[in-house]
């Protein structure tokens, strides 16, 4: 049976609220899963992902293929860094602890990545309401009369 992490559409028109999931991938998109590993809301700025990073996990060593977004979402989110080095754990090139603590490092510089992306977001948003819809064009001919 091939198995997918995939989207499940939720929400109403022209408002998406996805649940990801892994299912069978014979299965319809919005259809039966196996289980639910999170949700992703793309309205918000930057975009909700809750992700039970674990269970995500332990789905791609079972051999579980996502799908494109799923796959950014886990990019984003660090799942597949950490299988990357788990992986090198599996081959001995060093040992859990340092893969952890290799792993704690990006995080945190990801966070502060994002926590900035964020803040500029806000920053420009707040700028874009005080500034007046229209400008004033003054000419040459105006000046004169």
């Amino acid at each position: 049976m091939a198995v997918k992490i995939r989207l499940q559409r939720h929400g109403s028109k022209k408002r998406p609220f996805y649940f990801i999931v892994v299912a069978d991938a014979r299965a319809p998109r919005d259809g039966k899963f196996i289980q639910k590993i999170g949700t992703y809301n793309p309205l918000t700025v930057p975009a909700a992902i809750q992700l039970d990073r674990q269970k995500a996990l332990e789905w791609l060593h079972k051999g579980a293929e996502p799908t494109d977004t799923v796959r950014r979402i886990l990019s984003y989110k660090g799942v597949l860094y950490l299988k990357h080095l788990l992986r090198g754990v599996k081959l001995g090139l060093f040992d859990e602890a340092a893969a952890m603590q290799k792993f704690q490092k990006w995080h945190e510089e990801h966070e502060v990545h994002m926590k900035r992306r964020s803040d500029e977001h806000k920053k420009s948003r707040l700028g874009r309401n005080s500034q007046p819809a229209v400008k004033k064009v003054e000419t040459e001919n105006s000046a004169e009369v």
